[in-house]
């Protein structure tokens, strides 16, 4: 009998594995859960044990050399090589061997091909993809890099070591995420790296607003918009020193704004972008501010918070360079980090880098328009796109005109119109001996500033400021990348596309971009705010900070005898400037004989707040949810807008100008309402909101900061189960703890580089360094950065150092 009941739940069990392997056993797409929860090659064979890593000889096709890799206790690579061909290999195939899904799916949404493995959900995502041109423009970068005989070795290099890692691979062992969707990997390629940086130009340098600005002040009228919208915050503490001095001829734009195209609606609904909040801090303090007369150089860049990681720990040892920092998956090289004599970092820099085209079509199928007084034809691109669980793949023709694609192809506007989008990160490259993968690589090897800013005169896209310290006691910030010659005013709203004159007339000389070495104030930083101030000759504009960077400048204005430890309070500081600027207009505005008791008492919390966002206070809760309110009300206007078409919103600096300076403004009149409203009279009934919301929580002393933020660290393919919510962590992301939900700083380094003892490096980012979550390492470091916690980062001087323990070995070899 225990026989036949043993053969029917042997049955039964292979039946249920069965069904549940077939994506849709109910006629719906689910996970293969069957091949996921099979005991043998399912979850079970992804689990890792906590510290034991098994050490390897691996003979591998293609490698030419020979390498060592030694794991460390943090499971992170340190790679020596005899060549920069042969540290690439083995970079990527440990990269590989750790974040592989992450890599697929990463350049799969890239390049618009996230249907073929989920289906019809995605679709839409995939077409806007292939209609913005990634996959040309990595093309097209990819035979540029081509050109590049050392630059192209180090990236083939690099796929070959994550292709050897893929060839070791049993359907037992691929990435548990694989398992969940029934696909196997697939080989990697120099173009798919490519797509992974244009992943990140996306990501940094594709915000716009041209449309939505049109139409905003098409409906406004030109001069409410130019009272709501000025361009510049007059308190703003730009990234170059305010008293730099522009000792150069700029290049002169001559090409006017269309009056017609001011006051025109275009129906054109908003492309998904990266939040404004994209952006990081960074900073370099000279010898003589810090205690021990040392440079010290700090970086957090503030991204969308992933597990995995959007980095990879790593040091990479040739015979020509000692590189430790973060790389990201999918690139050969570190990223941020440093070497024996100089440390390096990031941020984004902000500017708007893409122009939209008002395009004259002289034929309904849109095929034939104008430029310059003749007729041009559209280059028309074919795209294909397997959709899972179609048996025929969607065709699309993606129209290309001189200024770039058509995005949109279904404009109710009119038969003889449409929009084409002219992005920086498009434009060829110029002819160089580098480029991005050339510069970054370069940065591994510099000793110097001069080689520092050499090596960056290869890097485009996407821009980004560039901070610097040296053993030799040099700092520096270089706002770098690409960055076009406008005329004033030019690209913030939509132009006429029928002339070229309208386009931008070149690039910004690398010698005349903002730039800043060994200032007198004795320190660099940058935190997204304005590049420069007013007076720099060329015309830019965009999303900047209006707060972080100024908080910054004055902390480190006012600091001497600086340690690491000071920047690293300075780094998880989570004071908020505007708040300190923001909660005593509430309270002139604020009557407080209106309020009840209960409300009284829970503004008088604001009164007694030292604004900083403490994850277990209740205080920032409350302004933060008056603030938004307050914004919400103000703006009913607006928001009923959003209904229609696309515009854009008041910047908060500007909103709380208009509060203090003009609370009589009829901005603050509330429409559903018979009296005309003030300032005062809208944050009075924001207040009552935000006490009606909270009154329970705030009497029993549960409402805290910490609960309303949700700080989040997310799977990249937002499955709950890997991920990891609610963290116990201060910030707000107009602090220089910018932790605002799942978004924040992706990786916190603070280097001293001492030239008679060496360096001190200190690092962390919430994740960890596998992409399994079966591992020990998948998320090991994320409550240690909730916490402020640093790692001190193991510089080995050879792979025969044994300062700190090391868990596993990997020797790398060629066969034929």
């Amino acid at each position: 009998m225990r026989i036949v009941k043993f053969l029917g739940s042997l049955l039964l069990c292979g039946f249920l594995i069965y069904a549940l392997d077939t994506h849709n056993p109910l006629g719906q797409a689910v996970p293969a859960l069957g091949r996921v929860l099979n005991p043998v090659s399912g979850f079970w064979a992804n689990a890792e044990p906590k510290m034991v890593k098994p050490s390897k000889k691996l003979g591998l096709k293609g490698f030419k050399g020979k390498a060592e890799v030694i794991f460390d206790e943090r499971l992170v690579p340190h790679i020596f090589a005899d060549t920069p061909e042969d540290a690439a290999y083995a970079h990527g195939y440990v990269t590989a061997a750790h974040r592989l899904f992450q890599m697929d799916l990463s350049t799969r949404k890239v390049s618009g091909r996230l249907s073929e493995i989920l289906g019809e959900r995605t679709l839409e995502i995939d077409l806007l993809q292939r209609r913005k041109g990634l996959n040309r423009i990595a093309q097209m970068h990819l035979e540029t890099i081509e050109k590049s005989p050392a630059e192209n070795a180090i990236l083939q290099a690099y796929v070959d070591g994550v292709n050897a890692y893929m060839t070791t691979l049993k359907p037992a062992s691929y990435p548990i995420e694989f398992k969940l969707l029934g696909m196997k990997p697939e080989p990697w390629s120099k173009l798919k790296s490519i797509l992974f940086l244009k992943a990140m130009a996306e990501d940094l340098c594709f915000r716009h607003e041209d449309i939505a600005a049109t139409n905003t002040r098409t409906w406004l009228g030109a001069e409410a918009f130019d009272f709501l919208f000025p361009e510049y915050n007059p308190k703003q503490s730009p990234i170059i020193p305010a008293d730099t001095k522009w000792d150069f001829k700029p290049v002169v734009n001559t090409a006017k704004i269309e009056p017609s195209l001011l006051s025109g609606i275009f129906p054109e609904p908003a492309m998904p972008m990266a939040p404004e909040a994209n952006g990081s801090n960074n900073w370099a303090v000279s010898p003589s501010k810090t205690l021990n007369g040392n440079p010290i150089l700090c970086n957090d860049p503030h991204l969308a918070l992933r597990l995995p990681s959007i980095w990879y720990e790593v040091q990479i040892c040739t015979p020509e360079a000692n590189a430790y920092g973060v790389s990201l998956p999918g690139l050969p090289g570190v990223v941020i980090g440093f070497n024996e004599h100089i440390a390096w970092g990031m941020t984004n820099l902000g500017h708007d880098l893409l122009d939209w085209y008002q395009i004259k079509f002289v034929d309904q199928d849109r095929t034939r328009y104008e430029l310059d007084g003749k007729v041009k034809t559209v280059e028309k691109v074919k795209e294909s796109i397997q959709v899972r669980g179609r048996k025929e793949p969607v065709n699309i023709e993606v129209k290309y005109t001189e200024w770039g694609p058509m995005v949109w192809e279904d404009s109710t506007k009119s038969d003889y119109y449409g929009l084409a989008m002219h992005w920086i990160v498009a434009d060829p490259a110029e002819k160089r001996a580098f480029h991005e993968f050339g510069a970054l690589w370069g940065l591994m090897k510099a000793k110097n500033y001069n080689e520092y800013a050499a090596t960056l005169n290869g890097y485009d896209a996407p821009p980004q400021n560039f901070v610097f310290a040296s053993k030799d006691g040099d700092i520096a910030l270089r706002v770098n990348g690409r960055l076009p010659i406008r005329s004033k005013g030019q690209g913030r709203f939509v132009q006429d596309g029928s002339s070229s004159a309208n386009g931008w007339q070149g690039y910004i000389p690398r010698d005349q971009i903002p730039a800043t070495l060994n200032p007198a104030r004795g320190f660099v930083s940058s935190a997204n705010q304005n590049s420069t101030a007013n007076d720099y000759p060329y015309y830019y504009y965009g999303g900047f900070d209006d707060y972080r960077g100024r908080f910054i400048n004055r902390s480190l204005a006012e600091m001497d005898s600086v340690t690491v430890k000071d920047m690293m309070a300075l780094q998880q500081s989570s004071y908020s400037l505007q708040a300190e600027e923001a909660v005593p207009i509430f309270l002139k505005l604020i009557p407080v004989e209106k309020l009840k008791k209960d409300e009284a008492a829970m503004l008088a919390e604001l009164r007694t707040w030292d604004f900083r966002y403490d994850k277990n206070k209740a205080a920032p809760a409350i302004f933060q949810g008056l603030l938004d309110s307050t914004y919400r009300l103000t703006l009913d206007e607006f928001m009923a807008q959003t209904e229609k078409h696309e515009i854009i919103f008041p910047e908060g600096w500007r909103f709380l100008e208009l509060m203090d300076q003009h609370a009589s403004h009829q901005i603050f009149d509330i429409q559903d309402t018979k009296n005309r409203e003030t300032a005062a009279d809208v944050a009075l009934k924001a207040f009552k909101q935000v006490y009606k919301a909270n009154a329970v929580a705030y009497k029993a002393k549960t409402l805290k900061w910490q609960t309303i933020n949700n700080a989040s660290v997310n799977h990249m393919a937002l499955i709950p189960a890997f991920s990891r919510n609610n963290l116990p962590i201060s910030g707000i992301n107009q602090a220089p703890n910018a932790i605002r939900g799942g978004h924040g700083p992706s990786w916190r380094m603070v280097v001293e580089l001492d030239k008679k003892k060496g360096l001190k490096a200190y690092g962390v980012y919430p994740g960890g360094q596998s992409g399994n979550p079966g591992s020990h390492w998948y998320d090991s470091m994320v409550l240690p950065w909730a916490k402020g916690e640093y790692n001190e980062l193991f510089v080995m001087k050879n792979a025969q150092d044994k300062e700190k323990k090391t868990i596993a070995k990997w020797d790398f070899a060629g066969v034929k």
